[in-house]
């Protein structure tokens, strides 16, 4: 691996999600055109091995850019896969230009499943060990004058044969690409102060360095080894049941839809599913983040990388194994690497000028003091070396993907699944939330939570005559009822000539009377209604709930109370948003009444209803003109032009949701609204360890070139305090995997 010294020109944020890319354009600078694929151009998957950090991805970016036919480059580092869209017949250059840089291309399939990133081979540590004792004999032999300095030479020169070839062999790459990486700044240094006769002092450095890189590599492995742990999530085999009857163990990859599959206690789930057979609780934690097992009966789903905790379940498979909602969790987490966040843009920009100056900075060190004033030739050549070391922004470049990569991972670890690096710095901006009714704030399931006898008897009968009628109907309302009758175990009655109302209600013969159920103008309409019953009506309408009452031809005889009921986590969750100074606002279409009502028991600051879906909006772009940050919470469907126009769009419920997954800014897996406090939480500190990591690259490199134009750092020094920072960096950046 060598080190993440260099930069990548931009790379266009990656979204399935179209809707967003106009205000993406408004938000942050345009890519080149060359980097977004061509419709009807050939996309190539190519696994390169030995890439994996900006500095690889500079060369190959420019050594392919220069071929014709070439429309566009999209690098996945954590993978290693490199994707190019190029015309047809172009292949046969692309992968000998990439071999000509020193690496080994393998070509992919372009629709392969997500395969788990497979760790480098390890290399040996013997020859860096052997290089480190000849180069501190090299050092002893020269300073305490125990040989002759051809001995010291001799010693410096085989430690740096032994771990020096490879940085060499990239760096001339890089010099004949006009590639100014931490390769050929690192070779141009070692050969400079061989060439001044410190041999001592070029071979530690060049040790130092090999050491640096082989820490470091291990270091940024635990971001991918993030990513890696999702992808083991999922067994490999599951065990599928035969046309003969009998159960064989199958790989994942083989098996087709609609396959009836069984999980044991203690196993994970293999692919997406509905359970045909079987009740368990399985823990959903790896997918949605929830911390109590669920309960899974016959119809309910279950998903790829969950663990079956008590019975035995059998499903029937509804996805293909690069199809499960883990997949696609995978796949939205690599390609949020494309949208690079504010910081690493920044960063990017900063060390295209930061390297080629400093060098430009380093050479006039060289040559303009002994010209100018005198100096000795030797000691300024020495500090202008000194200086091409602290010239590599190592530190600074590494810092930022590392962060990045390590918040979102973190993120999916919880439920939050965030579509780019841009939402994620963002959302410690967040100002105004906007939240959708039903489905967010409530579970979106009417239930019965009234039931009113208007009689001064209490007749148990017209409960019975009411879930009968209310059976027969598919309104919500009466799904209510029905369901309430089947929880308490009530056997309804027969009934006969049924007929819908429609905007009113039912009526139908049941015991051989005549009975309606039906809303507040059913009741007007049969001449029923009294002021004590309008009385009762009101009351309840005012508290946000639906009314229906049953009646015979000559009077009103039960009335029943339904609403969609507030999600507790909703109370907890807007509680947090406002200590995180979030001001929330809920968008309805619903009346004004239930509106309100909701808004109460929940605590939101603002309550919209009667909105259509263009009120939604008009709403969002109007906070948004008062130079606030906007985010929507909603289904994904009825609130898009909203979540569209927000800055960020929060979808609730993803878990097996395609399209939710796929245009969301940030989806929450399961339909807990305090993971989006938790998501500002996490941006606010992920900002704050980019901003710590920025003050230490840069405050360590300023002080580094302090001493070294007063003649006080040497090259050993400066090898080690930026591998010590690089380090020192990256594990501030790895904070955010903690649990």
């Amino acid at each position: 691996m060598s080190r993440c010294c260099d930069h990548s020109h931009e790379q266009p944020p990656v979204h399935a999600k179209h809707d967003h890319d106009h205000r993406e354009h408004d938000r942050q600078p345009v890519p080149p055109s060359a980097d977004e694929p061509l419709a009807g151009a050939v996309n190539t998957r190519i696994r390169i091995e030995q890439m994996d950090c900006p500095t690889e991805e500079r060369l190959i970016r420019d050594a392919l850019g220069r071929l014709p036919g070439v429309a566009a480059l999209q690098f996945n580092l954590l993978q290693r896969v490199l994707t190019v869209s190029h015309d047809e017949g172009v292949l046969a250059q692309v992968l000998p230009a990439i071999s000509a840089l020193g690496f080994t291309p393998q070509v992919e399939g372009e629709s392969a499943a997500p395969q788990p990133v497979a760790a480098p081979a390890k290399k040996p540590w013997w020859p860096l060990t052997l290089a480190a004792v000849l180069a501190t004999a090299s050092e002893v032999v020269h300073f305490a004058t125990l040989g002759p300095d051809w001995l010291a030479a001799l010693l410096a020169v085989a430690a740096i044969g032994l771990c020096g070839l490879n940085t060499y062999k990239k760096g001339w790459i890089a010099l004949k690409n006009r590639n100014l990486n931490i390769n050929a700044l690192m070779s141009i240094a070692v050969t400079g102060a061989v060439l001044i006769g410190q041999w001592p002092e070029a071979a530690m450095v060049m040790v130092l360095f090999t050491l640096a890189e082989l820490i470091e590599a291990r270091s940024l492995d635990r971001a991918r080894n993030a990513i890696r742990g999702l992808m083991d999530l999922a067994p490999p085999r599951a065990t599928v049941k035969q046309a003969d009857g009998n159960w064989q163990e199958v790989d994942v990859q083989a098996i087709d839809l609609g396959a009836v599959v069984r999980v044991r206690p203690g196993e994970r789930i293999s692919l997406d599913g509905e359970v045909v057979g079987g009740s368990s609780t399985v823990n959903q934690a790896p997918i949605t983040g929830e911390s109590l097992p669920v309960e899974k009966r016959a119809g309910d789903p279950v998903f790829a990388g969950t663990i079956n905790e008590a019975g035995s379940l059998e499903f029937r498979v509804t996805a293909a194994a690069r199809d499960t909602t883990l997949a696609r969790i995978i796949h939205a987490v690599e390609e949020a690497q494309g949208s690079r966040a504010p910081t690493q843009r920044f960063v990017d920009q900063f060390s295209r000028i930061y390297t080629p100056a400093v060098f430009a900075f380093a050479l006039a060190v060289a040559v303009l003091p002994p010209l100018v004033i005198g100096g000795a030739w030797f000691d300024w050549i020495y500090r202008a070396l000194v200086l091409l070391v602290v010239a590599c922004p190592c530190a600074l470049v590494i810092s930022t993907p590392v962060t990045i990569v390590s918040g979102l991972a973190a993120a999916a670890r919880k439920g939050i699944l965030i579509k780019g690096g841009v939402y994620l710095e963002n959302g410690r901006h967040l100002a105004q939330l906007a939240l959708d009714k039903t489905g967010t704030l409530t579970h979106g399931k009417p239930v019965q939570t009234d039931s009113v006898h208007l009689l001064d008897t209490d007749e148990p009968i017209h409960a019975v005559w009411a879930a009968s009628l209310a059976a027969r109907s598919d309104h919500p309302v009466s799904r209510a009822l029905a369901l309430r009758a089947q929880e308490q175990g009530q056997a309804l009655h027969e009934v006969e000539g049924f007929e819908a109302l429609p905007g009113r209600g039912t009526k139908g013969i049941v015991d051989g009377k005549l009975l309606y159920i039906g809303n507040h103008r059913l009741v007007e309409d049969l001449g029923l209604c009294s002021a004590q019953l309008e009385e009762r009506l009101e009351a309840l309408e005012r508290q946000g709930k639906s009314v229906v009452v049953l009646c015979n031809e000559q009077r009103a005889l039960m009335l029943f109370a339904v609403a969609d009921t507030v999600r507790q986590t909703s109370r907890e969750a807007v509680a947090e948003l406002h200590e995180l100074g979030v001001r929330t606002c809920m968008l309805t279409g619903d009346n004004a009444h239930t509106a309100a009502a909701i808004a109460e028991q929940v605590g939101v600051d603002e309550a919209r209803g009667d909105l259509l879906p263009a009120d939604k909006l008009a709403w969002v772009e109007a906070r948004q003109a008062q130079g606030k940050v906007v985010g929507m919470v909603g289904d994904g469907i009825n609130d898009a032009p909203a979540l569209a126009k927000a800055e960020i769009g929060f979808a609730m419920g993803a878990a097996g949701t395609d399209t939710a997954i796929e245009t969301a800014d940030v989806a929450l897996m399961d339909d807990d609204l305090r993971k989006i406090p938790a998501f500002v939480r996490l941006s606010r500190q992920t900002h704050a360890i980019l901003l710590q990591n920025i003050v230490l690259a840069l405050g360590i490199k300023a002080i580094f070139l302090g001493m070294t134009l007063a003649g006080e750092a040497t090259m050993w020094m400066a090898v080690f305090a930026d591998m010590g920072v690089s380090l020192l960096v990256v594990f501030n950046g790895l904070r955010l995997l903690r649990k």
